[in-house]
Order: structure tokens, then C-alpha cells, then sequence
């Protein structure tokens, strides 16, 4: 197993959580030892949740290894059905847990409790989160489920939301929208907000909508093979994307459903004059296979960006990535070494990057401006305010999340342009105070400084030079300064002149 700081994706017992705290009326019964017991943490202070997460855990401590910890297990069972009175309950082990082989799920049905047992088998050390949600989910799918008489109209569950999903609570309500605009109606959605009795009629629905197929896809594929439910495969992620899903339901269903696009703005904007200078910039995406995949989508073929590599952490949809890569010409980053990422990131200096809460750490460190498109995430990425990524509210969502770090990049290089104006000196004020009125300012000594040492402590910039950098915009600034340091220690240049600098320009332009 790898240590780290900073992962993408927890053990496969936090995904089991995010499927447990997504529903309700459902307890997760958790053999773990104390330290294991984070939960509360995950839900409560990143995603706001205003409860605590449905895990009881049985906090078993060194000491306890002497003897049976086994009544341990039984005693967090009895104590939490007591207390909670959940319809059904799930059971499993973390990965410390796992190691001492106590079998959480055969103990539950040995105690002959009055709700349904659902015992999890995750492997801890062979697989990950996504994983411990997508089988978390199906079983409770499978368990759960029964055979139901099909609504009197068209209706389909959505499945796939959890806990700690990126955005899910308003794709959710945006899809619901949609269908609702198609003609179709919703019958349940799982495992958001969904009860265990709620699963049992999920048979109910004519299709499936299979959202995020990284936490459903086993259990559209179980209720395909047993209720005879189609799913769709396209995710209504983008313009593209969300028109394509139309095309799908429809043929599914036979109806011929139009939602109404008018709200839709990305395509005007993307196509006026004042987003001509987007067109063209590099970018590399990185994040969960179903974000990054719709996300290259809308990268390239509707804002007109360019694609320079992208990658994913979770290792199911591998191959899925790498065929994507091929048809967009690059290589494929299939890891979940976040230093690897950024190695990466590094090499291919891109002007853009579009990725996780990692790789928003990763920008700043670099000087590049991020956006996030995809889990893991932190509190900022779970808004008050309705911010959906499906659908054609989502589209625009997307567009102002994208554009506006390079629209504030450009305003930022602006002000830089123009500092020395009267207008726009740190002396002048605010306008509104009065501060367009001219005020002294002090002298610009003529001696230049002394060469300070660059960050790669081999070559040292003139002063003229450095003042020459600081004209080329700041989101690429960091790429021009480390391109040209590279440029002057190749050729054992050990000061970089003006001359230097724009020799760099032109070795890298052609």
C-alpha cells in the first residue's frame, strides 16, 4: 500500500459511506478502530451537510486485539438499530479492519436482526473509492429491488448521485427539468434522497439514466439483466453532450421530447467576436473519467481550446481514456500520483488547466490558472447558490467557470500594462473616491537594481529584462520565465538579456 499526502480517491469504505449518507433510512455499521472514524469530517464540514453521516462504528482500540472483538461488531449492530431504526442496514470493514478477518457481514446475519443485512465486501488494498460506491450501491440495488408494475407514463430513475459528488444535488434538479420537459417523469432517483423502500421500486421505471457511471454502472447493468431496463450511456454534460442524450431518451422512449434551449448562452458567446482570444489556448484536463471525457468535448469542439493532454485517476475507465487520448492525438495520464500529475502539467505547460482540487494546488504553485471540473473537491466547490454541470444550465455554468480565469488573467495583464498610468498607479485610489485626479508620483530611479537570482539559482536576470517579462501576460509569464532560463543554461548563458529573452521567443515559436 502507498502513503500519501494527498489522494484522489479514499478506500473503498469511504465510497460505501457516500452511497449510505446519500439515502436515507439506510446505516452503515462499520468495524473500524479508533482513528478510523472520519466521516464526519467528509460530509458535515466540506460538503455542508446538516446532519451527521449514517455510520456507526464499532472504534475497536489495540487493546481489544487481545480478546474477541467480534461482540464488539455485534454490540455497534443491536446499538445502532435500537437507536436509529433504520429500514435497512449495510455492514463492512475499513481497510485496517479488514486485516484482522472478522467478517462483519456473516456475524450481522448470525444475530437474526428483523431488517435487511446487506454485509459489503470491498477489498481494501486491491481497490478504491469509486469502486466501494459503484458495488456499494449495486448490492443495495440487489438486495433491495423487486419485480414492480411499470408506471402508467414514461418515467426512468436516475442513478448515480452520492454523497461528496461533484455538484450532483443540482444535476439532479436540472435533469429532473429536462426530462420533465420531454414528456417523461422521474420515478426515483438513487442513491441521493433515495429510502430503501425506495429501491424497491425502482423496477417501476421503463429506463435508466445512468449518470455517473464511476458509482452506478454494476447496478444499471444488474437492473438491465433483470427488469429488462435499458440505461442511456450518453452524460448530458455539455451543449454536445446534452443534445445528444435528447436523441437518445427519445429513441428509447419513442416520444420525440424538445426541450426548450433558449436559456442556452454558451454557443452565442463562444462564437462573438469577444472570445476570439480563447480560441486556441492549451489546455490539459485531468479529474474522473466522466468529467474529463465530457469535459474534452467541450474543450475542444465548442470553446475552441486545444486539447494538450489529459488523464484520469481512476483506473476502471482506463481504457476508455486512452481511446479518448488517441482520437484527440495526445497521450493518455492514467495515475493517481498527484506528483506524477504535476510533473506532467510541468512538461506540457499548458495555459489552462481543468481538474481537481489537486490540480487547483498545482496551478497556483505553477502560476496557471485552474478551473475544477471533477471530484475530489473542497468546501468552495459545493456553492450555496445552483451551479449544475448537466443539461443547458450546466453548459453555462461551465462557460463562466472556464472563461473566467482567463478573462481575469487578461484584466490582470491589463492593469500590469498600463501601471505606471496615472490612472491606474497604486497612488491613484479608487475612481469613485476621486481618484482619477492626478496626484505626484515618485520618481523612477534611472539605475536599474542589481540582477536578482531566477528561481533556478543558475542564471540571474538583467534588470531590463525582467522589466521586459512583465509585459507578457502573468497566466503565461511562468512558462515564458522558465522556458527562457532553460534556453540560456542549454547555450551556458549565465545572464538573460532582453536579446536573451526574445532569442527564447523565437527558439520555442517554431
Amino acid at each position: 500500500m502507498k502513503l500519501t499526502v494527498w489522494t484522489y480517491e479514499g478506500p473503498p469504505h469511504v465510497g460505501a459511506m457516500r452511497v449510505a449518507t446519500a439515502m436515507k433510512g439506510l446505516h452503515y455499521v462499520l468495524h473500524a478502530p479508533q482513528g478510523d472514524t472520519y466521516a464526519d469530517l467528509l460530509f458535515t464540514m466540506i460538503e455542508r451537510r446538516d446532519h451527521r453521516p449514517p455510520v456507526t462504528y464499532t472504534t475497536f482500540q489495540a487493546r481489544d486485539l487481545g480478546s474477541d472483538t467480534a461482540h464488539l461488531f455485534k454490540d455497534a449492530c443491536q446499538d445502532a438499530i435500537d437507536r436509529f431504526e433504520p429500514e435497512a442496514i449495510i455492514v463492512g470493514a475499513s481497510c485496517t479492519a479488514e486485516l484482522i478477518q472478522d467478517d462483519p457481514g456473516g456475524l450481522a446475519e448470525t444475530m437474526g436482526l428483523s431488517i435487511p443485512v446487506i454485509p459489503l465486501e470491498l477489498p481494501s488494498y486491491q481497490r478504491k473509492e469509486n469502486f466501494g460506491a459503484d458495488e456499494t450501491f449495486f448490492q443495495v440495488v440487489r438486495h433491495l429491488s423487486k419485480p414492480c408494475e411499470k408506471t402508467a407514463r414514461v418515467s426512468c430513475n436516475i442513478l448515480g448521485p452520492t454523497a461528496l459528488g461533484f455538484r450532483h444535488r443540482d444535476d439532479i434538479e436540472e435533469l429532473t427539468g429536462l426530462l420533465f420537459e420531454m414528456g417523461i417523469d422521474v420515478n426515483v432517483v438513487a442513491p441521493y434522497d433515495a429510502t430503501p423502500s425506495d429501491i424497491a421500486r425502482l423496477g417501476a421505471a421503463h429506463f435508466n439514466v445512468m449518470l455517473y457511471p464511476e458509482t452506478c454502472e454494476a447496478a444499471c447493468r444488474y437492473l438491465e439483466r433483470e427488469y429488462s431496463q435499458a440505461y442511456t450511456k450518453t452524460v448530458p454534460i455539455g451543449v454536445g453532450a446534452t443534445k445528444d442524450f435528447i436523441a437518445e431518451v427519445n429513441a428509447l422512449t419513442g416520444l420525440s421530447g424538445a426541450p426548450d434551449d433558449s436559456r442556452l448562452r454558451l454557443p452565442w458567446y463562444s462564437a462573438s467576436v469577444d472570445s476570439t482570444y480563447l480560441t486556441g489556448k492549451r489546455v490539459f484536463l485531468f479529474g474522473d473519467a466522466t468529467h474529463v471525457k465530457a469535459s474534452a468535448r467541450i474543450a475542444r469542439d465548442e470553446m475552441g481550446f486545444e486539447v494538450v493532454g489529459l488523464g484520469c485517476y481512476n483506473r476502471e475507465f482506463a481504457r476508455d481514456i486512452r481511446a479518448l487520448a488517441k482520437d484527440y492525438g495526445v497521450d493518455a495520464l492514467i495515475t493517481d500520483d498527484y506528483l506524477e500529475v504535476e510533473r506532467t502539467i510541468e512538461e506540457l505547460q499548458p495555459e489552462m488547466i481543468l481538474g481537481t482540487q489537486m490540480e487547483r494546488h498545482i496551478g497556483k504553485r505553477l502560476g496557471i490558472p485552474c478551473a475544477v471540473i471533477s471530484a475530489p473537491v473542497h468546501v468552495q466547490d459545493f456553492p450555496a447558490r445552483y451551479s449544475p454541470q448537466v443539461g443547458f444550465e450546466g453548459a453555462n455554468v461551465i462557460f463562466d467557470t472556464w472563461v473566467h480565469p482567463l478573462v481575469m488573467g487578461l484584466e490582470e495583464h491589463l492593469l500590469h500594462m498600463f501601471r505606471d498610468d496615472f490612472e491606474f498607479h497604486d497612488a491613484a485610489g479608487p475612481s469613485h473616491h476621486g481618484g482619477h485626479a492626478p496626484k505626484p508620483m515618485d520618481a523612477v530611479p534611472e539605475t536599474a537594481p542589481d540582477p536578482k537570482p531566477s528561481g533556478s539559482d543558475v542564471v540571474v536576470w538583467l534588470a531590463e529584462a525582467e522589466r521586459e517579462l512583465k509585459k507578457i501576460p502573468f497566466f503565461v509569464r511562468g512558462k515564458a520565465r522558465r522556458n527562457t532560463e532553460k534556453f540560456a543554461v542549454e547555450r551556458g548563458v549565465a545572464e538573460i538579456s532582453v536579446d536573451t529573452l526574445y532569442e527564447a521567443k523565437a527558439h520555442y515559436a517554431r
